[in-house]
């Protein structure tokens, strides 16, 4: 995983600032660029600027190389790619919209809830 980041740090980032229905999809015999993507949501645009933000600074004080970062401006949906782990942060109205959960859970059969992890 990205740098030695692990993924339960990652989901204690994202639980720092109140992320809210985490799912956690292993990708890796799937997808050629990432092993993990997470999908999280806010409660509003403002919220989901907060929570990417928090992702970026911690990743940086790790010393971990943020390869990407689209979507900060607006926060409706935010995409942060830290290598090997993807995290898609959205507002509930616009997960629904791209469905999202349902294209991935094609992919791997099966998300991990974060509790399962």
């Amino acid at each position: 995983m990205a740098e030695s980041i692990s993924l339960e740090t990652v989901i204690n980032w994202l639980k720092e600032k109140k992320a809210e229905n985490i799912r956690i999809y292993n990708v890796q015999d799937k997808c050629s660029y990432t092993d993990v993507i997470v999908v999280c949501e806010g409660s509003a645009d403002v919220h989901n600027k907060a929570i990417a933000n928090h992702i970026v600074e911690m990743a940086k004080q790790n010393k971990l190389n943020i390869i990407s970062k689209e979507g900060m401006d607006y926060g409706q949906w935010v995409l942060l790619d830290i290598g090997d782990l993807i995290v898609h942060i959205f507002l509930p109205e616009t997960r629904d919209y791209y469905n999202i959960d349902e294209l991935l859970t094609k992919l791997v059969n099966k998300p991990l809830q974060e509790s399962e992890k």
